[in-house]
């Protein structure tokens, strides 16, 4: 797990490039380790119970859905990308599909 430090320097770095913190996904460890930083860096943002520490950014549609990036926030860099309907029914089980299969790459890279 990274410190807050390191959080606020993720969310800059993808702020600068466009992308929105929309969510933050936080296992209660981390939510306890990181109080401060969900009152300060994460004040206006969605922060969700997680099995998985991440967090979800979006960036305006170029072609199709909206864009999506979930990053987590480990000892191991990592990120997937899904372009999603935001006003679509299926938005949401979406969501959870892509933090499901984060879940499964890190456990896969962490036993390789």
């Amino acid at each position: 797990m990274i410190d807050a430090h390191g959080i606020g320097e993720i969310v800059a770095a993808y702020q600068k490039h466009g992308w929105i913190l929309r969510r933050v996904l936080l296992s209660p460890a981390s939510k306890v380790v990181l109080e401060d930083a969900v009152k300060e860096v994460f004040k206006r943002v969605l922060v969700v119970d997680s099995d998985i520490d991440a967090v979800w950014f979006s960036r305006p549609p170029m072609r199709g859905g909206v864009a999506w990036e979930i990053r987590y926030l480990g000892d191991i860099p990592f990120a997937l990308l899904e372009n999603l309907d935001e006003d679509g029914p299926d938005f949401e089980s979406g969501l959870h599909a892509v933090e499901l299969k984060l879940g499964q790459s890190i456990l896969a890279k962490k036993s390789a």
